[in-house]
C-alpha cells in the first residue's frame, strides 16, 4: 500500500537481467593458446645438442694437422682439432664441477629448513 497521492510505480521494483540476445556474428574463434612442455623443452635442447656436435665433428675433421702437445711429464702428438675440444671439455668441466657442487649444497639447505649457507 502506497501513501495517498504517490502514483503507482510502472513495471517491477525489483530489478531483473535483460533477457539473452546472441550475438549474430561472432567473427572467428580465437586461436587456441598452446603451453610450453617439459618434452618440448627437451626435444629443443636435444636439437640444439645434436646441431653443436656436427659443428664439432666438422671443426675436427678439418683441424686434422698433428700438433706437439706437452703437459708435465706427458708428451705426445694429436691434431689440432682434438686437441682443442679436449681443452674445451677439461675448461667445461673445471667451471660444471664447482658450479653442480654448490646447487647440490643450496638445495640440502633448502630442504633442512632453509638454513643461511654461505
Amino acid at each position: 500500500m502506497l501513501p495517498v497521492g504517490v502514483p503507482e510505480p510502472e513495471g517491477p521494483t525489483v530489478p531483473t537481467p535483460a533477457p539473452f540476445t546472441p550475438d549474430p556474428d561472432p567473427g572467428p574463434a580465437p586461436a587456441p593458446v598452446v603451453t610450453r612442455t617439459r618434452t618440448g623443452g627437451w626435444w629443443t635442447g636435444l636439437v640444439l645438442s645434436a646441431v653443436v656436435l656436427l659443428f664439432l665433428l666438422i671443426f675436427v675433421l678439418q683441424n686434422n694437422a698433428p700438433m706437439r702437445i706437452n703437459f708435465l711429464v706427458w708428451s705426445g702428438t694429436l691434431p689440432s682439432g682434438v686437441a682443442l675440444l679436449l681443452s674445451a671439455v677439461a675448461g667445461l668441466l673445471l667451471v660444471a664441477i664447482p658450479g653442480g657442487l654448490r646447487i647440490l649444497q643450496l638445495r640440502r639447505a633448502a630442504k633442512q629448513g632453509g638454513r643461511r649457507v654461505r
